[in-house]
């Protein structure tokens, strides 16, 4: 049986201990280390698209990353009950021409006692940027301890 800790039912430490844990996984740009916190029978309804099981789950992250180069994302903690954790984020892109973008969203988690995620809903708007206006700005592929989070960033 796979474990995915922290287990439910979680506390305030535990979801925000969680939500860090995805935003690194999800900031790695590797669509099998992210797949692996979700169970093999997920369901995802992220924008317009559904997806479902780890399978698509890593099909879905292939492309998405091939579109939104250089992703740098920021995850907060919003609410959570027992087995289920709401999310605000924020993350940054450019596409090949070279265009920047900021995506806004919120996310609605549910986990299994095994602690693996069976359901995820995203809503995400897509704001032109001008390279100026970018905020998130880190080397390698997880965000530092000390960058500013989204509410001190004004997001």
């Amino acid at each position: 049986m796979e474990l995915c800790h922290p287990l439910p039912p979680f506390t305030a430490g535990t979801a925000a201990e969680k939500v860090r844990m995805a935003e690194n996984a999800w900031n790695s740009r590797d669509p099998l280390r992210v797949s692996l916190v979700y169970s093999p029978q997920t369901y995802w309804r992220n924008r317009n698209e559904e997806v479902r099981g780890r399978e698509e789950v890593v099909q879905f992250l292939t492309r998405k990353w091939r579109k939104e180069m250089d992703y740098r994302l920021i995850k907060q903690l919003w609410a959570w009950t027992d087995n289920k954790i709401a999310v605000r984020f924020a993350y940054e892109w450019h596409d090949e021409a070279g265009n920047w973008f900021r995506s806004y969203g919120n996310e609605n988690w549910e986990f299994n006692e095994q602690g693996l995620m069976v359901k995820r809903f995203a809503c995400i708007n897509d704001l032109p940027i001008s390279t100026g206006e970018r905020l998130f700005f880190w080397s390698g592929t997880q965000r530092p301890a000390d960058h500013p989070e989204l509410d001190s960033l004004g997001l």
